[in-house]
Parts: structure tokens; C-alpha cells; sequence
């Protein structure tokens, strides 16, 4: 298949609203997808990379490069490209990927060369579309819909379940079954401001701990034990402590939800990132143990010894999950069987608070009659977590790709330091909309100090209100420190920069 075939569907599903358009347009291409290069085809089009990361920033992409008159380059040579980029290492390494990224864009038409200018900016992420690409999937194939998005939810990839459909028609579906050894993608949750908000959305639910951890989900048959991440990353070796902990439940074969967390020795739970350090090591685990320990916390069940529990409800997946879990291995919880009873709602707002005091990042409630969603961001899960923002001052900002070509894009975001200069706290794109896209570009160019095609310099003059969702430590950046999920909630332009908040400020949110 060409590259042009999923470069002008991207396009075109992009720019219409009609959920039946994009059904349609994603059903011509499934129809011309061969099997074999399906999964690339579904990777693409949600702007993702089968391998993840091949080295590439803007820098490597800002040379525009003269493009191929027809198109000529195929979706397997455009893997086959990525994966010798992808390769490349040693001296001379960033010489040689831009110089293997021109030879790509010069095969590329420009209609081409826009869509990997956003699939490798990272502009190009459309996670919603692959609700499009199971509708389009099933109508390309005659498929029930519903079977493909099971079949998804229980292979944890699209690709997947598209490859086998499109060489063996609908009956292949059939085969997508949860079973131990076979891990699914976590079910996902959406937010509500207070706990109030959740309980009048979801009716009788659990109020459950929010960790902050490492999302895993753990395979037990026997003694073998597989442990996964919400990637479906196989992460077995690094976690010997959770293997010790799954071979203690009183059940011969298990698939569980949890997080991985770790606690000081006053009982608080330690700062995500030295939890991601630990799980991360993979050359010496027994060093990594010692220095930290850490322990699973289970919420969810989703087969026991044969059952599949996928569309069982949440109080009967719990009931079984405290039959053959002990209870320090469980979430604390409380439920609102009536949330019409003033009392129950009270102790959940009161749980609430005593997780926080607690030192973790929330709660999620889950209504008690719904089922496992694999995969997907139901509305049966509603997490709560409070939004820390600050007002921090624009020091510079990068020109965007893509569709963001021609407008200033990328923040660098700064806090005050006592001697009155700024240290940059990091970088983002997230929450702007169109119109602050447009302003901002008028707004900093007018205080730009210097602008090197790339990045354009700024007096820092200008303030901002940002979100986000916490602090984590970072080499990258002066003071040490970087925001996590950092987004843009509105400019400040009545504030002055010495009004924005101070270093001190940030560094007193660490956990």
C-alpha cells in the first residue's frame, strides 16, 4: 500500500466532523489494506510509531526538503526507513539520521512529507480515531462492530485484530479470547472536579485510593508469573517482589489490575519518579531491590481460575478479588450504595481527604453495576486528583509543524528565581487553542530577543497560568525539576513577571 493511500485518509478524516464520513473513509482504506500491512496502516493513522522512538526531533525536520513529483514510497518502506533510522547510534549519529530523514522526505510527496512532518512532530495523535477505525474496520470486513471492539479490548491492539479480520473475514474474531498469558489494555478513567460530581454521574459506586504508581497488570498460573505494563510490556524480571506477592493468592490462575508503589519508612508512598526509576532497571534488579522496595496494590480482577470476569460487575469483581487477595495487597475503598444518603456521601468526601493526607494523588470512583472496559476511558471510572497550577513566565516558544506550521507552539516555561532571572521549568503545547495559538504568535514576536528559525527567545515579560499534575525531579532543566502533565490554562496579562510564581514555590511541591 502507499503511503499517499493513509496520508490522504488522514487528511480527509481530519477534516470533516461526520462520525459516518470517518467511518467511510476508514472503510475505503481497510479495504484496500493488505493484511500483512494492517498494523502499520491503524499505527500511522493514529500518529504512532511502531517503534516508539527513533531519535528524530525538530532540528532533523526544519530543512525543507524538495518533494517527489508522484507518489512511489509504501507504508513497509516507510517502516523499513524508520527502522534504519532507529538504528543508528555512535559519533556522528545526529549527522547521519538527518541525512537518512532528507532521503525520506525526497521520496515523499508533499502531501506526504505534511503527514510525517506531524507523525514525527508528534502532532499527528489521535487516539479517538481509533473508535473510528473498529466502525470503519467492521464495515470494510461485515463485521458486528461490537465483535471488533471486543476482539480489540481483549488483543490490546487494533493492528492486530485488523490483521486477522482482514485475511479470514469475521470468524477470526472468535479467537480473541482473555485468558492467562494473554495481557489486555487497562481500562481507563475520566475526570469530575469533586466527589459530589462523580457520585450524582455514576449512581451506587466504590471510592477507591488513586496511586501514584506503575500501572501493571499481573498474570498468575501456578507458580509462572507474568507482569505487564499499561503498554503490555512484558516487565516480569524487574518486579521479583510482585512475583513473591502473586504466588501468595489463594487462587491457582489470576489476572489482576494494581499498581506498583513503593512507601517510606513513615508509611508515605515515595514520588512517582523513583518508582519509575526502579521498575525501569534492567541491569541489576538485586541492587535496584535493595535500594528500593516495592509492593503491588490491587483493584480489579478479571479472571479467576477459568472465569472470565470482564462483564462482571465491579462489587462482584471486588468480592472475588478480597476472596483470594490478602488485604494489605488490596486499594482501601468505601461504597455509596444510596447516593441519596447524605452519610454515605459524607465519608466518601472524608475518604477522600484522608487519601490525600495520605500522601497519594486522589481517588476514582466506579459505579457498582459496570463492567471492565478494556482499553478504553469509561464513563463507569471517574478519577479525582487536585490540579495544582502556577504562574509561570514565557521564555521562549518554537515554531510548530504540521498543522501548527506558521504559529509559535511550544512554550519553555520558566519560575522566578530570588536574584530576579528565571529558571526554565520545562516545555508544552497542551490546552491551546486556536485563537491562543494565533495570539501568542502575534504576542511574542513582539517580544522576541532572538529567533534562530527554531526557537524564538523572549523578554520574559509574559505571564501564564499553568496546569498540572505534579513535581518530578529532572537533569534536564537548571533547578532540578520539571512539571508532570504540564497544560496551559489562560495568559495572565494582568500580572507582571515578578508577580509569577518563584522557584521556592515549585520546589516546595516536591513529594
Amino acid at each position: 500500500m502507499l503511503l499517499d493511500d493513509v496520508a490522504r485518509t488522514s487528511r480527509d478524516v481530519a477534516a470533516t466532523s461526520s462520525r459516518t464520513e470517518k467511518t467511510a473513509l476508514l472503510a475505503e482504506l481497510f479495504r484496500k489494506t493488505e493484511p500483512g500491512t494492517a498494523p502499520l496502516v491503524v499505527m500511522y493513522l493514529a500518529g504512532r510509531l511502531p517503534q516508539r522512538k527513533i531519535g528524530v526531533g525538530w532540528a532533523a525536520l526544519r530543512e525543507p526538503v524538495p518533494p517527489a513529483a508522484a507518489p512511489t514510497l509504501t507504508v513497509t518502506g516507510l517502516h523499513e526507513a524508520f527502522d534504519r533510522i532507529a538504528a543508528v547510534a555512535g559519533k556522528g549519529a545526529q549527522g547521519e539520521r538527518k541525512r537518512l530523514v532528507q532521503d525520506l522526505m525526497g521520496a515523499a510527496t508533499a502531501e506526504e512529507q505534511e503527514f510525517l512532518l506531524r507523525l514525527l512532530g508528534g502532532e499527528l495523535r489521535q487516539g479517538a480515531l481509533d473508535a473510528f477505525a473498529v466502525e470503519g474496520l467492521a464495515a470494510a470486513t461485515g463485521a458486528a462492530a461490537a465483535d471488533v471492539r471486543r476482539a480489540v479490548m481483549l488483543a490490546g491492539s487494533l493492528g492486530t485484530v485488523a490483521r486477522e479480520v482482514l485475511a479470514r473475514g469475521p470468524e477470526a474474531l472468535a479467537e480473541f479470547r482473555l485468558g492467562v498469558g494473554k495481557p489486555i489494555l487497562p481500562m481507563l478513567a475520566t475526570t469530575a472536579k469533586d466527589v459530589d460530581e462523580a457520585v450524582d454521574k455514576l449512581g451506587p459506586c466504590a471510592v477507591e485510593e488513586k496511586l501514584d504508581g506503575i500501572r501493571v497488570q499481573v498474570h498468575k498460573d501456578g507458580d509462572d508469573v507474568g507482569i505487564y505494563t499499561r503498554t503490555l510490556d512484558e516487565i516480569t524480571d524487574r518486579l521479583p517482589e510482585v512475583v513473591a506477592a502473586a504466588r501468595e493468592l489463594t487462587a491457582g490462575q489470576a489476572v489482576l489490575d494494581g499498581e506498583v508503589i513503593a512507601f517510606g519508612e513513615d508509611g508515605t508512598p515515595r514520588p512517582f519518579q523513583e518508582v519509575a526509576s526502579r521498575v525501569g532497571s534492567r541491569v541489576d534488579v538485586a541492587a535496584a531491590q535493595a535500594t528500593l522496595a516495592v509492593a503491588p496494590v490491587f483493584f480489579d480482577l478479571l479472571f479467576v481460575d477459568g472465569r472470565d470476569l470482564l462483564d462482571a460487575p465491579v462489587r462482584e469483581r471486588h468480592a472475588e478479588l478480597a476472596r483470594i487477595t490478602p488485604e494489605p495487597r488490596r486499594v482501601r475503598r468505601v461504597e455509596v450504595a444510596d447516593p441519596a444518603d447524605d452519610k454515605a456521601r459524607a465519608a466518601a468526601r472524608e475518604f477522600a481527604e484522608a487519601t490525600l493526607a495520605r500522601g497519594h494523588e486522589g481517588v476514582v470512583l466506579k459505579a457498582l453495576d459496570s463492567a471492565y472496559s478494556a482499553g478504553r476511558r469509561g464513563a463507569a471510572w471517574v478519577k479525582i486528583k487536585p490540579v495544582h497550577t502556577l504562574d509561570l513566565v514565557v521564555l521562549g516558544c518554537e515554531w510548530g509543524h504540521g498543522r501548527r506550521t506558521g504559529k509559535l507552539s511550544n512554550l519553555h516555561l520558566g519560575a522566578r528565581r530570588a536574584d530576579g532571572s528565571f529558571a526554565m521549568l520545562g516545555k508544552t503545547f497542551k490546552g491551546l487553542t486556536d485563537k491562543m495559538l494565533a495570539w501568542q504568535t502575534e504576542r511574542l514576536q513582539e517580544l522576541k530577543e532572538s529567533d534562530d528559525g527554531w526557537v524564538v527567545r523572549v523578554r520574559p515579560e509574559l505571564v501564564v497560568e499553568i496546569a498540572f499534575d505534579g513535581v518530578q525531579r529532572s537533569p534536564r532543566y537548571p533547578e532540578g525539576v520539571t512539571l508532570r502533565f504540564a497544560r496551559v490554562v489562560r495568559y495572565r496579562e494582568d500580572k507582571t513577571a515578578e508577580e509569577a510564581d518563584t522557584v521556592e514555590t515549585v520546589l516546595a511541591l516536591m513529594p
